[in-house]
């Protein structure tokens, strides 16, 4: 087992690994599916033939619960199986920050675009676009600290769900070895 990660890959908002692995793409969902099973009293999770969503078990639910979304494919130079998995918030948590910076954004063009028109112009209709604007940018900001304490609070369940990818690798090609 060969684990890459570079060091964007855990300052991206949604950090992400890869695994390569002996274990076929057959294997390895057959074997996730008794690992999860296994563990069921600490990870919930969904696993199909295109890839799985894993979840920590835990008391509380706070907004940026950490999933791990795994993907297995073939990897054509290394001649193995390719596990690549992603971090992430729930899929409408996810769905919300990124509309909530789409709309912040386009609000923050259309009132620095007013603002600018309105001093070529030499205008005063639009006086309120700048300080818009400004606040636009701090809404933009607010979100993105939102998701980064979210992040940080989330590191924990974070840490077992890298760890329950690592073990059901390693659960099976020890079995592997030792059949």
């Amino acid at each position: 087992m060969k684990i890459e990660e570079t060091v964007l890959d855990q300052i991206r908002s949604r950090p992400r690994f890869k695994i390569f692995t002996d274990l076929s793409r057959e294997e390895y969902t057959a074997d996730l599916r008794l690992f999860l099973k296994e563990n069921a009293a600490e990870y919930n999770g969904n696993i199909n033939v295109e890839g799985a969503l894993i979840t920590v078990k835990t008391e509380h639910n706070n907004y940026w619960k950490p999933c791990l979304a795994l993907r297995a494919e073939h990897d054509a130079e290394e001649n193995k199986t390719l596990i690549r998995g992603i971090f992430g918030p729930t899929s409408s948590v996810w769905t919300f920050f990124m509309f909530l910076k789409f709309i912040f954004g386009i609000m923050w063009m259309v009132a620095i675009t007013l603002w600018y028109v309105e001093k070529q112009i030499k205008s005063n209709d639009f006086w309120w676009a700048l300080p818009f604007s400004f606040v636009m940018l701090l809404c933009l900001a607010l979100t993105f600290l939102a998701a980064r304490i979210g992040k940080y609070k989330a590191k924990a369940e974070m840490q077992q769900l890298r760890k329950f990818a690592e073990e059901s690798i390693l659960h099976f090609e020890n079995d592997q070895v030792a059949g």
